[in-house]
């Protein structure tokens, strides 16, 4: 990987495998709609992780195959009946392969651009698409200065503050320009909203699949995990996240 990818955060989720495939939001049944009603014939999932796209798309009869750079998080896919192939996307072998539709969900950001664009060029059929998304969520004001207390008190490079949906949202976009260069047109913005609520033992759990928490210090993880826990203990015991899964779809022109 190259530009500013983190290798020590983008390799970290093989440790906590399980815990992520237990605990990560699913992706919603809007967006699976979408992408199968592009009628694709065979799907390239990069950057599977466990799978959890890979299984959504398997399950509505289409034909899979999963891309994973670490072994533990594969095997995860390999056991839910996928074919899977383990290697980073910009290493894999495609042997000639091509495919009708690639997807990266919660990957596209830890692979280095403009390569991973101009390959997903190259592997895509003529009027193929390519779907990068992601699960995005924010907390209410209250809540998250609750919180950043607690950040700010253990962990003070990962307190952020309040931010508003639609800036997460346009995060998104950086990775907009890239695929034009690629020669992908059109290219759209997709969104599909929602919210989940949380206990406090649940939103611990999930936090610590976050890359930038499980490459903490183990001493210091614990001590972020056990105060966040407390401090929404005392914000009477379930947080609510606004949730909203962005899609960006790209057409190879």
């Amino acid at each position: 990987m190259s530009g500013d990818i983190d290798l020590t955060r983008a390799l970290s989720f093989g440790a906590v495998a399980e815990e992520y495939d237990r605990v990560r939001p699913s992706y919603p049944p809007a967006l699976v709609d979408d992408l199968v009603a592009l009628h694709p014939r065979a799907v390239l999932d990069v950057g599977a992780g466990t799978g959890k796209a890979s299984e959504l798309l398997f399950a509505r009869g289409l034909d899979v195959l999963a891309v994973e750079a670490d072994a533990r998080m594969a095997a995860i896919v390999e056991r839910k009946g996928i074919a899977v192939e383990v290697s980073t996307f910009q290493d894999w072998d495609a042997r000639g392969r091509t495919f009708d539709l690639i997807t990266a969900g919660q990957s596209w950001h830890w692979m280095p651009q403009p390569e991973s664009a101009n390959r997903a060029v190259a592997l895509l059929r003529p009027g193929g698409h390519l779907a990068a998304f992601w699960n995005l969520g924010m907390l209410d004001e209250r809540t998250m200065t609750v919180l950043d207390a607690v950040y700010t008190d253990v962990a003070p490079a990962m307190a952020q503050g309040s931010r508003a949906m639609s800036q997460a949202i346009d995060e998104q976009r950086q990775h907009i320009d890239s695929l034009r260069d690629a020669g992908f047109a059109p290219i759209e913005l997709r969104t599909y909203p929602g919210s989940t609520t949380y206990t406090a033992r649940e939103w611990v759990e999930l936090i610590a699949t976050h890359s930038n928490h499980a490459t903490l210090p183990v001493q210091q993880r614990e001590a972020l995990l056990r105060g966040v826990a407390d401090a929404i203990t005392q914000l009477g015991g379930t947080v609510t996240e606004e949730a909203c899964t962005a899609l960006i779809l790209a057409t190879r022109a």
